[in-house]
C-alpha cells in the first residue's frame, strides 16, 4: 500500500513513455527580471490546466482550446519536443531563455529599423509590412499581424522605431519596473 503511494520520479507524456526530467542550470532565473520571471510563473500556471507542475501536451491543447484557436497533434508535438524532458517552471524558462538569447541587441534592431525611418524614428506600417513580407524570412500575413499589435503608434498612425526596438529587446520592461 505504501508503495502505491510513492511520489514518481518520471513524468509519463500523453503517448505513455516516460521522460526523465533533467535539471536546468538554476542561472536561468539570473537571465531575467523579478518582474519577467514573475510574469512566467502567471503564464506556466495558466497553461498547466491540470496543476500538476508540468506543462503536458493536453494542457497546451486546452489553453489554445480556450483561446478559440485549435491546434493539430503535430503543431503541438512540435512545441513539446522543444524541451529534453518534461516542461516544469524551471524548463519553461530556460525554454524562453534560449529564444531572448537569439534576440538581437537592441542597437542592431534600431539600425535595421532605421533602414525604413522616415524621419524623426517612425515608418508607416505599409512600409514595414511590406518588407517583412517579401524579403529574408518572410511573415505570412498572420504573423505580421501579431508582431504589429505591439507596435507603439504615434497619433498619425507611424510606428515609433525605437521604442518598438526597445519593446522587442525587452528594454522597454526594465526601464518601466526601474
Amino acid at each position: 500500500m505504501a508503495d502505491s503511494k510513492k511520489k514518481k520520479s518520471k513524468k509519463e507524456d500523453d503517448s505513455g513513455s516516460k521522460k526523465r526530467a533533467t535539471r536546468s542550470g538554476s542561472n536561468v532565473f539570473a537571465a531575467f527580471s523579478q518582474h519577467q520571471v514573475q510574469e512566467f510563473k502567471e503564464a506556466f500556471q495558466m497553461i498547466d490546466q491540470d496543476k500538476d507542475g508540468f506543462i503536458s501536451k493536453n494542457d497546451i491543447r486546452q489553453t489554445f482550446d480556450s483561446l478559440g484557436r485549435l491546434c493539430t497533434d503535430s503543431e503541438l508535438e512540435s512545441m513539446i519536443s522543444e524541451a529534453p524532458g518534461p516542461i516544469n517552471f524551471t524548463m519553461f524558462l530556460t525554454i524562453f531563455g534560449d529564444r531572448v538569447a537569439g534576440t538581437d541587441d537592441e542597437a542592431t534592431i534600431v539600425n535595421a529599423f532605421g533602414l525604413f525611418d522616415e524621419g524623426e524614428g517612425k515608418c508607416k506600417e505599409e512600409r514595414l509590412k511590406l518588407a517583412i513580407m517579401t524579403f529574408g524570412e518572410k511573415f505570412n500575413a498572420e504573423e505580421w499581424k501579431t508582431c504589429i499589435s505591439e507596435a507603439p503608434m504615434d497619433h498619425t498612425g507611424k510606428i515609433d522605431l525605437r521604442r518598438w526596438a526597445k519593446m522587442i529587446t525587452g528594454q522597454d520592461e526594465e526601464e518601466a519596473a526601474a
